[in-house]
Protein backbone atom coordinates (compact mmCIF):
# COMPACT_ATOMS: atom_id res chain seq x y z
CA UNK A 1 0.00 0.00 0.00
CA UNK A 2 1.03 3.65 -0.19
CA UNK A 3 2.43 6.35 2.07
CA UNK A 4 2.38 9.73 0.36
CA UNK A 5 1.92 7.92 -2.96
CA UNK A 6 4.99 5.71 -2.48
CA UNK A 7 4.54 1.95 -2.13
CA UNK A 8 5.75 0.31 1.06
CA UNK A 9 5.57 -3.08 2.67
CA UNK A 10 5.67 -3.34 6.45
CA UNK A 11 8.87 -5.41 6.45
CA UNK A 12 11.63 -5.83 3.86
CA UNK A 13 15.33 -6.73 3.56
CA UNK A 14 17.56 -3.72 3.15
CA UNK A 15 18.52 -3.45 -0.55
CA UNK A 16 22.10 -2.50 0.33
CA UNK A 17 22.67 -5.16 2.99
CA UNK A 18 20.22 -8.01 3.35
CA UNK A 19 21.58 -8.85 6.79
CA UNK A 20 19.48 -5.85 7.86
CA UNK A 21 15.69 -6.16 7.93
CA UNK A 22 13.70 -2.92 7.84
CA UNK A 23 10.34 -2.36 9.53
CA UNK A 24 8.03 0.60 10.07
CA UNK A 25 8.03 1.37 13.80
CA UNK A 26 4.29 1.42 14.39
CA UNK A 27 4.55 2.82 17.93
CA UNK A 28 5.21 6.25 16.44
CA UNK A 29 2.42 6.33 13.87
CA UNK A 30 0.53 8.34 12.78
CA UNK A 31 2.60 11.35 13.89
CA UNK A 32 6.07 10.05 13.03
CA UNK A 33 7.10 7.77 10.16
CA UNK A 34 10.28 5.98 11.22
CA UNK A 35 12.00 3.02 9.56
CA UNK A 36 13.78 0.81 12.09
CA UNK A 37 16.60 -1.63 11.34
CA UNK A 38 16.53 -5.11 12.90
CA UNK A 39 19.76 -7.09 13.01
CA UNK A 40 19.86 -9.49 15.96
CA UNK A 41 17.42 -12.01 17.38
CA UNK A 42 17.02 -9.72 20.39
CA UNK A 43 16.05 -6.86 18.04
CA UNK A 44 13.34 -8.99 16.47
CA UNK A 45 12.03 -10.29 19.80
CA UNK A 46 11.80 -6.76 21.19
CA UNK A 47 10.07 -5.50 18.05
CA UNK A 48 7.41 -8.22 18.32
CA UNK A 49 6.92 -8.10 22.10
CA UNK A 50 6.85 -4.30 22.40
CA UNK A 51 4.67 -3.84 19.31
CA UNK A 52 7.06 -2.04 17.00
CA UNK A 53 5.32 -4.52 14.68
CA UNK A 54 1.90 -6.02 15.38
CA UNK A 55 -0.90 -7.87 13.65
CA UNK A 56 -1.11 -11.58 12.89
CA UNK A 57 0.48 -11.64 9.45
CA UNK A 58 3.25 -9.15 10.18
CA UNK A 59 4.14 -10.92 13.42
CA UNK A 60 4.51 -14.12 11.42
CA UNK A 61 6.62 -12.44 8.73
CA UNK A 62 8.80 -10.82 11.38
CA UNK A 63 9.28 -14.17 13.11
CA UNK A 64 10.32 -15.65 9.77
CA UNK A 65 13.01 -13.01 9.31
CA UNK A 66 13.96 -13.37 12.99
CA UNK A 67 14.89 -16.99 12.36
CA UNK A 68 17.00 -15.81 9.42
CA UNK A 69 18.70 -13.40 11.82
CA UNK A 70 19.27 -16.33 14.15
CA UNK A 71 20.85 -18.30 11.30
CA UNK A 72 23.28 -15.46 10.61
CA UNK A 73 24.46 -15.60 14.23
CA UNK A 74 24.38 -19.40 14.66
CA UNK A 75 27.43 -21.07 16.17
CA UNK A 76 29.47 -23.63 14.26
CA UNK A 77 28.87 -27.30 14.85
CA UNK A 78 25.45 -28.81 15.60
CA UNK A 79 23.06 -25.85 16.02
CA UNK A 80 19.95 -27.86 16.94
CA UNK A 81 19.71 -26.68 20.55
CA UNK A 82 20.54 -23.11 19.53
CA UNK A 83 17.69 -22.88 17.01
CA UNK A 84 15.33 -24.54 19.46
CA UNK A 85 16.15 -21.88 22.06
CA UNK A 86 15.69 -19.11 19.48
CA UNK A 87 12.29 -20.52 18.54
CA UNK A 88 11.20 -20.73 22.17
CA UNK A 89 12.22 -17.11 22.76
CA UNK A 90 10.19 -15.92 19.77
CA UNK A 91 7.09 -17.97 20.62
CA UNK A 92 6.94 -16.37 24.07
CA UNK A 93 6.85 -12.80 22.74
CA UNK A 94 3.16 -12.81 21.64
CA UNK A 95 1.45 -16.10 22.59
CA UNK A 96 -2.00 -15.52 21.05
CA UNK A 97 -0.95 -14.91 17.44
CA UNK A 98 -0.92 -18.25 15.59
CA UNK A 99 1.10 -16.88 12.66
CA UNK A 100 4.12 -16.44 14.91
CA UNK A 101 4.41 -20.10 15.90
CA UNK A 102 3.49 -21.17 12.34
CA UNK A 103 6.34 -19.14 10.84
CA UNK A 104 8.85 -20.34 13.43
CA UNK A 105 7.92 -23.99 12.83
CA UNK A 106 8.17 -23.51 9.09
CA UNK A 107 11.67 -22.11 9.47
CA UNK A 108 12.76 -24.85 11.87
CA UNK A 109 11.64 -27.52 9.41
CA UNK A 110 13.52 -25.86 6.54
CA UNK A 111 16.69 -25.12 8.50
CA UNK A 112 16.77 -28.66 9.87
CA UNK A 113 17.24 -30.07 6.37
CA UNK A 114 20.44 -28.12 5.71
CA UNK A 115 23.87 -29.48 6.59
CA UNK A 116 26.11 -26.43 6.91
CA UNK A 117 25.98 -22.82 8.11
CA UNK A 118 25.97 -21.15 4.68
CA UNK A 119 23.15 -23.33 3.37
CA UNK A 120 21.11 -22.67 6.52
CA UNK A 121 21.53 -18.93 6.06
CA UNK A 122 20.57 -19.12 2.39
CA UNK A 123 17.56 -21.34 3.08
CA UNK A 124 16.26 -19.33 6.03
CA UNK A 125 16.41 -16.11 4.00
CA UNK A 126 14.53 -17.79 1.16
CA UNK A 127 11.83 -19.08 3.52
CA UNK A 128 11.47 -15.71 5.26
CA UNK A 129 10.91 -14.01 1.90
CA UNK A 130 8.43 -16.72 0.89
CA UNK A 131 6.44 -16.17 4.11
CA UNK A 132 6.30 -12.43 3.47
CA UNK A 133 5.37 -12.80 -0.20
CA UNK A 134 2.67 -15.37 0.56
CA UNK A 135 1.19 -13.12 3.21
CA UNK A 136 0.86 -10.25 0.74
CA UNK A 137 -0.55 -12.56 -1.97
CA UNK A 138 -3.10 -14.17 0.34
CA UNK A 139 -4.27 -10.77 1.60
CA UNK A 140 -4.74 -9.57 -1.98
CA UNK A 141 -6.86 -12.65 -2.67
CA UNK A 142 -8.89 -11.99 0.49
CA UNK A 143 -9.68 -8.62 -1.03
CA UNK A 144 -10.75 -10.19 -4.32
CA UNK A 145 -13.20 -12.51 -2.54
CA UNK A 146 -14.41 -10.01 0.05
CA UNK A 147 -15.15 -7.22 -2.41
CA UNK A 148 -17.97 -9.33 -3.85
CA UNK A 149 -19.77 -9.15 -0.49
CA UNK A 150 -19.48 -5.36 -0.48
CA UNK A 151 -20.63 -5.14 -4.09
CA UNK A 152 -23.78 -7.15 -3.28
CA UNK A 153 -24.74 -4.72 -0.52
CA UNK A 154 -23.95 -1.75 -2.77
CA UNK A 155 -26.29 -3.15 -5.41
CA UNK A 156 -29.11 -3.55 -2.88
CA UNK A 157 -28.55 0.03 -1.74
CA UNK A 158 -28.63 1.35 -5.30
CA UNK A 159 -25.15 2.78 -5.02
CA UNK A 160 -25.65 4.52 -1.68
CA UNK A 161 -22.61 4.28 0.62
CA UNK A 162 -21.93 0.86 2.11
CA UNK A 163 -21.14 1.53 5.77
CA UNK A 164 -18.54 -0.89 7.10
CA UNK A 165 -17.49 -1.09 10.74
CA UNK A 166 -14.08 -2.49 11.66
CA UNK A 167 -12.30 -3.03 14.97
CA UNK A 168 -8.59 -2.70 15.75
CA UNK A 169 -6.20 -2.61 12.78
CA UNK A 170 -6.33 -5.54 10.39
CA UNK A 171 -4.96 -3.35 7.63
CA UNK A 172 -1.77 -3.53 5.62
CA UNK A 173 0.14 -2.41 8.71
CA UNK A 174 -0.93 -5.66 10.39
CA UNK A 175 0.28 -7.77 7.48
CA UNK A 176 2.95 -7.42 4.83
CA UNK A 177 0.62 -5.65 2.39
CA UNK A 178 -3.12 -5.12 1.67
CA UNK A 179 -4.31 -6.30 5.11
CA UNK A 180 -7.04 -8.81 5.88
CA UNK A 181 -10.15 -6.89 7.01
CA UNK A 182 -9.12 -3.88 4.92
CA UNK A 183 -8.29 -5.83 1.75
CA UNK A 184 -11.96 -5.99 0.63
CA UNK A 185 -12.33 -2.31 1.56
CA UNK A 186 -9.35 -1.27 -0.56
CA UNK A 187 -10.54 -3.46 -3.42
CA UNK A 188 -14.02 -1.90 -3.24
CA UNK A 189 -12.58 1.61 -3.21
CA UNK A 190 -10.37 0.80 -6.20
CA UNK A 191 -13.42 -0.56 -8.04
CA UNK A 192 -15.31 2.69 -7.52
CA UNK A 193 -17.84 1.25 -5.05
CA UNK A 194 -19.26 3.91 -2.74
CA UNK A 195 -18.05 2.93 0.75
CA UNK A 196 -17.61 4.52 4.15
CA UNK A 197 -15.77 2.96 7.10
CA UNK A 198 -16.51 3.41 10.79
CA UNK A 199 -13.20 3.00 12.61
CA UNK A 200 -13.27 1.84 16.22
CA UNK A 201 -10.60 3.67 18.22
CA UNK A 202 -9.65 0.32 19.87
CA UNK A 203 -8.44 0.95 23.36
CA UNK A 204 -5.97 0.69 24.95
CA UNK A 205 -3.40 0.78 22.11
CA UNK A 206 -5.71 2.79 19.86
CA UNK A 207 -4.79 0.82 16.76
CA UNK A 208 -7.93 2.02 15.03
CA UNK A 209 -7.41 5.69 15.81
CA UNK A 210 -3.68 5.66 15.14
CA UNK A 211 -3.28 3.10 12.36
CA UNK A 212 -6.52 2.26 10.56
CA UNK A 213 -7.54 5.92 10.28
CA UNK A 214 -4.05 6.76 8.99
CA UNK A 215 -4.12 3.95 6.42
CA UNK A 216 -7.56 4.92 5.13
CA UNK A 217 -6.54 8.56 4.87
CA UNK A 218 -3.46 7.65 2.85
CA UNK A 219 -5.59 5.56 0.48
CA UNK A 220 -8.35 8.16 0.23
CA UNK A 221 -11.08 5.93 1.70
CA UNK A 222 -13.94 7.87 3.40
CA UNK A 223 -14.01 7.06 7.11
CA UNK A 224 -15.17 8.24 10.52
CA UNK A 225 -13.43 7.53 13.82
CA UNK A 226 -15.73 6.43 16.66
CA UNK A 227 -15.30 5.56 20.33
CA UNK A 228 -15.26 1.83 21.01
CA UNK A 229 -18.66 1.94 22.70
CA UNK A 230 -20.44 3.57 19.75
CA UNK A 231 -20.83 0.57 17.43
CA UNK A 232 -23.92 -0.87 19.09
CA UNK A 233 -25.76 2.44 18.80
CA UNK A 234 -24.88 2.71 15.10
CA UNK A 235 -26.13 -0.80 14.46
CA UNK A 236 -29.42 -0.18 16.27
CA UNK A 237 -30.05 2.81 14.01
CA UNK A 238 -29.23 0.98 10.74
CA UNK A 239 -26.05 3.00 10.23
CA UNK A 240 -23.86 -0.09 9.70
CA UNK A 241 -24.31 -2.47 6.76
CA UNK A 242 -21.60 -4.98 7.63
CA UNK A 243 -18.75 -5.61 10.07
CA UNK A 244 -15.35 -6.87 8.90
CA UNK A 245 -12.62 -7.68 11.42
CA UNK A 246 -9.39 -9.64 11.43
CA UNK A 247 -8.21 -12.42 13.69
CA UNK A 248 -5.01 -13.51 15.42
CA UNK A 249 -6.02 -17.16 15.79
CA UNK A 250 -9.02 -19.08 14.49
CA UNK A 251 -9.92 -22.63 15.46
CA UNK A 252 -10.76 -25.36 12.99
CA UNK A 253 -14.37 -24.98 14.16
CA UNK A 254 -14.54 -21.24 13.38
CA UNK A 255 -14.07 -19.63 16.81
CA UNK A 256 -12.15 -16.39 16.39
CA UNK A 257 -9.64 -14.67 18.68
CA UNK A 258 -9.21 -10.99 17.87
CA UNK A 259 -8.44 -7.73 19.64
CA UNK A 260 -10.32 -7.26 22.89
CA UNK A 261 -13.79 -5.85 22.23
CA UNK A 262 -14.45 -7.85 19.05
CA UNK A 263 -16.84 -10.19 20.87
CA UNK A 264 -19.01 -7.26 21.95
CA UNK A 265 -19.27 -6.03 18.34
CA UNK A 266 -20.24 -9.52 17.21
CA UNK A 267 -23.01 -9.64 19.82
CA UNK A 268 -24.35 -6.25 18.68
CA UNK A 269 -24.21 -7.30 15.03
CA UNK A 270 -26.04 -10.55 15.78
CA UNK A 271 -28.75 -8.73 17.74
CA UNK A 272 -29.32 -6.33 14.84
CA UNK A 273 -29.09 -8.86 11.98
CA UNK A 274 -25.94 -7.28 10.55
CA UNK A 275 -23.45 -9.60 8.82
CA UNK A 276 -20.23 -10.10 10.79
CA UNK A 277 -17.28 -11.22 8.65
CA UNK A 278 -13.80 -12.27 9.72
CA UNK A 279 -10.95 -12.00 7.20
CA UNK A 280 -7.85 -14.17 7.56
CA UNK A 281 -5.13 -15.94 5.61
CA UNK A 282 -5.01 -19.69 6.21
CA UNK A 283 -1.81 -19.31 8.25
CA UNK A 284 -3.98 -17.89 11.05
CA UNK A 285 -5.96 -21.11 11.49
CA UNK A 286 -5.00 -23.26 14.45
CA UNK A 287 -5.82 -26.70 13.08
CA UNK A 288 -5.16 -28.42 16.40
CA UNK A 289 -7.89 -26.91 18.57
CA UNK A 290 -11.69 -26.97 18.62
CA UNK A 291 -12.72 -24.75 21.53
CA UNK A 292 -11.58 -21.16 21.15
CA UNK A 293 -12.76 -19.96 24.54
CA UNK A 294 -11.19 -22.87 26.38
CA UNK A 295 -8.04 -23.44 24.35
CA UNK A 296 -6.77 -20.19 22.79
CA UNK A 297 -4.17 -18.55 25.08
CA UNK A 298 -5.15 -14.96 25.80
CA UNK A 299 -2.24 -12.56 26.18
CA UNK A 300 -2.38 -10.31 29.24
CA UNK A 301 -0.30 -7.17 28.89
CA UNK A 302 0.87 -4.47 31.28
CA UNK A 303 -1.82 -2.36 32.94
CA UNK A 304 0.26 0.69 32.07
CA UNK A 305 -1.15 0.43 28.55
CA UNK A 306 -4.58 1.16 30.04
CA UNK A 307 -3.46 3.83 32.48
CA UNK A 308 -1.37 5.91 30.08
CA UNK A 309 -2.16 7.40 26.67
CA UNK A 310 0.21 8.98 24.18
CA UNK A 311 -0.40 11.70 21.65
CA UNK A 312 0.84 14.80 19.90
CA UNK A 313 0.99 18.06 21.83
CA UNK A 314 0.14 21.47 20.41
CA UNK A 315 3.86 22.17 19.96
CA UNK A 316 4.37 18.94 17.96
CA UNK A 317 5.87 16.80 20.73
CA UNK A 318 4.93 13.19 21.41
CA UNK A 319 3.94 12.90 25.04
CA UNK A 320 2.55 10.19 27.33
CA UNK A 321 0.19 11.12 30.15
CA UNK A 322 -1.44 9.32 33.07
CA UNK A 323 -5.27 9.17 32.99
CA UNK A 324 -6.52 7.53 36.25
CA UNK A 325 -5.34 8.32 39.78
CA UNK A 326 -1.73 7.32 40.36
CA UNK A 327 -1.42 3.74 41.60
CA UNK A 328 -4.68 2.55 40.03
CA UNK A 329 -4.56 -1.19 39.33
CA UNK A 330 -5.54 -2.06 35.76
CA UNK A 331 -6.05 -5.38 34.01
CA UNK A 332 -5.27 -5.57 30.32
CA UNK A 333 -6.37 -8.60 28.30
CA UNK A 334 -5.19 -8.23 24.73
CA UNK A 335 -7.81 -10.42 23.02
CA UNK A 336 -11.21 -12.02 23.35
CA UNK A 337 -12.85 -14.94 21.55
CA UNK A 338 -15.92 -14.64 19.33
CA UNK A 339 -17.76 -17.99 19.07
CA UNK A 340 -18.35 -19.31 15.57
CA UNK A 341 -22.14 -19.01 16.01
CA UNK A 342 -21.76 -15.21 15.84
CA UNK A 343 -19.60 -15.22 12.68
CA UNK A 344 -21.49 -14.89 9.39
CA UNK A 345 -18.55 -16.20 7.38
CA UNK A 346 -14.77 -16.29 7.11
CA UNK A 347 -13.06 -14.56 4.18
CA UNK A 348 -9.90 -16.48 3.23
CA UNK A 349 -7.51 -16.49 0.31
CA UNK A 350 -9.47 -19.43 -1.13
CA UNK A 351 -12.89 -17.85 -0.78
CA UNK A 352 -15.72 -17.12 1.65
CA UNK A 353 -16.57 -20.03 3.95
CA UNK A 354 -19.07 -20.65 6.74
CA UNK A 355 -17.51 -20.65 10.21
CA UNK A 356 -17.96 -24.32 11.00
CA UNK A 357 -15.72 -27.37 11.00
CA UNK A 358 -17.34 -29.13 8.04
CA UNK A 359 -17.15 -26.16 5.67
CA UNK A 360 -13.68 -25.08 6.76
CA UNK A 361 -12.29 -28.56 6.02
CA UNK A 362 -14.17 -28.63 2.74
CA UNK A 363 -12.24 -25.52 1.72
CA UNK A 364 -8.94 -26.83 3.17
CA UNK A 365 -9.23 -30.60 2.62
CA UNK A 366 -5.50 -31.18 2.90
CA UNK A 367 -5.64 -30.22 6.58
CA UNK A 368 -8.31 -32.77 7.50
CA UNK A 369 -5.96 -35.74 7.41
CA UNK A 370 -3.72 -34.04 9.98
CA UNK A 371 -6.63 -33.25 12.33
CA UNK A 372 -8.48 -36.56 12.48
Amino acid sequence: MKIKNRHYRTIWPDPADRRIINIIDQRLLPHRFVIEELRTLADFATAIRDMHVRGAGLIGATAGFAMYGAALAAPTGDPGAYFSDCAQLLRATRPTAKNLAWAVERQLAAIGLEKDRDSRIKKSFQVACEIADEDALFCRRIGEHGVKLIAEISKRKNGQPVNILTHCNAGWLAFVDYGSATAPIYAAHAAGINIHVYVDETRPWLQGARLTAWELREEGVPHTLIADNTGGHLMQHAMVDMVIVGTDRTTRTGDVANKIGTYLKALAAHDNNIPFYVALPSSTFDWEIEDGIGQIPIEERSGDEVNYVSGLTADNRLETVLVPPAGTRSQNFGFDVTPARLVTALITERGVVAANREEIFRMFPEMKKDCS
